[in-house]
């Protein structure tokens, strides 16, 4: 195992302890109001909405972790 694998596998751990403590600690609902993509609003539980964030930002990162400009050497 290399250190940035290591490093990288701490990180999201701890994510997913952060991810536990919050749906413990906030099971009130909070409402989400964006007029643009949804006028009615979204009513959730705050550890729902953590995870969906934390969610739609995984996938997002994973899908354009290697989108960049690659650029090899001869």
């Amino acid at each position: 195992m290399n250190s940035k694998f290591l490093a990288r596998l701490i990180f999201l751990i701890v994510l997913l302890l952060l991810l536990v403590l919050i749906g413990v600690y906030n099971r009130e609902p909070v409402e989400l109001t964006l007029p643009v993509l949804c006028p009615r609003g979204i009513k959730l539980p705050a550890a729902i909405m953590y995870f969906l964030f934390l969610a739609i930002g995984l996938v997002s990162g994973a899908l354009f972790a290697g989108a960049g400009k690659k650029t090899g050497g001869k």
